[in-house]
């Protein structure tokens, strides 16, 4: 399990859930969850692109979450969020297929940034990561304040001297590095999943972000390392384990926020009771 090829996966795997864990955060306390499935997975159509031309898949897999997330971000302003990001979507996937059509070779490396391939990292790979990582998180923490106020208080924001509208595009450039770093070592269907599971468990738990935060990394790298200890052992796919794993901590978090709720609420009827008995 700790061979010189699964030392890679362990450090790649360790490297986007902590990214996941801090950028699905505030995915999942902005209501982001279908841009962070969009760039992804439109980011696709870049790397499919790039293949097409001859170029590293990596660099057109950021030029096309970038673009997105932009193209997402600013026209999203101006009508319902919702729609600019489905059709986005749409437009980078039918792009993709086509790029895909016109190529002479089908590429593996591009099949994999859907669904990954965490168990092939090389070391080469691991060095971007961690650069591409390094700027997510410090962007995250220059602009914890205002990216905060922007997603809990959109409409006081601007008397607090923050711009939601700049804060939004940001946000997403911050998603788009966040994509280009991990969807060639998980794939897009396991970066969603990271970004919205974990996050989205940590929200149910606790409200306060300074607790949520690492417990959501903390629930992410459970995530990962659970599942490539279990892909190792059983010769399954991770993205089964990533997948399944992240729902299950889901339900759970949304279990204990249930369970939190009726505790007060039994503890009032038996109150109430004892004062009707009393009287």
């Amino acid at each position: 399990m700790f061979e010189d090829f699964m030392v890679n996966a362990w450090e790649a795997g360790t490297i986007v859930a902590i990214i996941a864990g801090v950028v699905g955060f505030f995915v999942v306390l902005r209501g982001n969850s279908f841009l962070a499935h969009a760039v992804p997975h439109g980011a696709f159509a870049g790397a499919a692109g790039a293949v097409l031309i001859g170029v590293d898949p990596l660099i057109g897999l950021g030029v096309f979450a970038a673009g997105g997330a932009l193209t997402i971000s600013v026209l999203g302003r101006r009508a319902r969020s919702d729609v600019i990001t489905a059709l986005s979507l749409a437009m980078m996937l039918g792009l993709g297929s086509f790029f895909l059509s016109r190529s002479s070779e089908y590429s593996a490396e591009v099949f994999s940034l859907l669904f990954g391939q965490i168990l092939g990292v090389s070391s080469v790979q691991i060095v971007p990561m961690i650069v591409l990582g390094a700027v997510c998180l410090a962007a995250v923490g220059l602009l914890y304040r205002p990216l905060l106020i922007a997603s809990v208080l959109p409409e006081m924001a601007p008397s607090r001297g923050v711009n939601p509208q700049i804060i939004t595009v940001v946000f997403g450039f911050i998603l788009a590095c966040a994509t280009t770093m991990s969807v060639p070592i998980v794939g897009a269907l396991l970066m969603f999943a990271l970004l919205v599971g974990p996050p989205a468990a940590a929200r149910f738990v606790t409200r306060r972000p300074v607790t949520a935060i690492p417990l959501s990394v903390l629930l992410a790298l459970v995530t990962i390392w659970a599942s490539i200890a279990l892909a190792y052992v059983s010769d399954w796919p991770v993205g089964f384990f990533v997948t399944a794993i992240s729902a299950l901590i889901y339900v759970a978090g949304r279990g204990v926020s249930a369970l939190r709720r009726r505790v007060p609420a039994s503890r009032n009827t038996a109150r109430v009771e004892a004062e009707a008995v009393a009287a």
